[in-house]
């Protein structure tokens, strides 16, 4: 047990993993205390995320927005932001990316380029608003970024109602030249509605570790957000670092909305409240340790859960609601560090 401990101190990935069995676990006592099967419950969940090359396929595409908002999420941490705007910044990704694959009549390859471009240049422009507020003004990033979420949703909204459609609710769909649809890549999971957004969320997830840790310009960032007075000391322009830091992580909230928009849904209808994924992109980061694999092992897990929660229902029973409450408890336990707290009871009692 001794040894278990020491792992705890050096590592955040023992923790994550308590924290998922211990959310887990309250999951399966809210399904007793109800009346289900646990046992039947989470077999079913994750048979269904995995048995079949279909959804594996949709399990991949359920991943791929969540890695993208968790790293935005993410790189915000990491540089002393909280960006609580991922929703927004994934809003208007998904609107500036619609408008590019609707307005403009490109090439195939330069269309759909062009149309991720913009939604990464859509959300880092949205969250550089609050990053300036933020440099010039001192003004909270969470109360700006709440704001800028509502202005985002009914922005895109109107957008669709009043110039991408004749008041319709939904857009027509974008051309296949604008589309992240491979029909080789779909055919190897038997018609899933998996694209290429993944590699992109890969990608992402490389340049946020190379940026970060590997570059000049990633160390300044770090050292902004751990300590401000001592960087501005040091030289460095923390104004210019803290509106850089919130478009990085705005962009990559974008391609997370361009991604769904150009490759699961092909069009943009009006929506009625948030989706959810910017959100859910924080509680990605915190499992993940705001760091770029964990966040990508944090997105397969409630990629899982997410997809094969749905499932449960039919073969268990089971409302989609528990598997929320799982990931609230999760989160619970990973912000409380619960883990290190059981590891230190066992490392007293090893002692005695």
């Amino acid at each position: 047990m001794q040894v278990l401990s020491k792992i705890n101190k050096q590592s955040t990935l023992l923790s994550s993993v308590i924290s998922v069995l211990l959310g887990m676990l309250v999951g399966a006592v809210l399904m007793i205390a109800a009346g289900y099967n646990p046992i039947l419950a989470y077999g079913a969940l994750f048979k269904s995320a995995f048995l079949q090359p279909y959804d594996m396929g949709e399990t991949i595409r359920t991943i791929t927005p969540l890695i993208l908002t968790g790293l935005a999420v993410g790189l915000a941490f990491r540089t002393g932001l909280f960006n609580i705007g991922v929703e927004g910044q994934f809003i208007i990704g998904q609107l500036t990316a619609v408008i590019v694959a609707l307005k403009l009549d490109l090439p195939p390859v330069l269309h759909v380029t062009a149309a991720v471009l913009a939604g990464a240049l859509g959300g880092a422009l949205w969250a550089a608003l609050p990053g300036l507020l933020k440099a010039t003004r001192g003004v909270h990033e969470v109360i700006t970024t709440i704001m800028m979420n509502f202005i985002a949703l009914y922005l895109a909204n109107v957008t669709v109602r009043t110039w991408l459609t004749s008041g319709a609710d939904s857009t027509s769909r974008i051309p296949e030249s604008a589309s992240l649809r491979w029909d080789f890549l779909s055919s190897m999971f038997e018609g899933s509605r998996i694209h290429l957004g993944i590699l992109l969320a890969l990608l992402a997830a490389f340049f946020m570790y190379f940026l970060l840790w590997r570059t000049t310009l990633g160390f300044e960032l770090r050292s902004v957000g751990l300590n401000p007075h001592a960087s501005e000391y040091a030289g460095m322009s923390v104004k210019r670092n803290i509106v850089l830091s919130m478009m990085i992580s705005g962009s990559f909230a974008g391609i997370a909305g361009a991604s769904e928009v150009l490759g699961t849904a092909g069009y943009l209808s009006i929506q009625g409240a948030f989706t959810g994924i910017g959100f859910d992109g924080i509680a990605v980061a915190l499992l993940g340790a705001n760091a770029p694999l964990g966040i990508l092992l944090g997105a397969t897990l409630f990629g899982v859960l997410t997809y094969g929660g749905s499932n449960m229902q039919f073969a268990a029973g089971v409302p989609f609601e528990v598997v929320r409450v799982v990931f609230a408890a999760i989160i619970l336990f990973v912000a409380a560090n619960i883990s290190g707290w059981i590891m230190q009871k066992f490392k007293k009692g090893g002692k005695k």
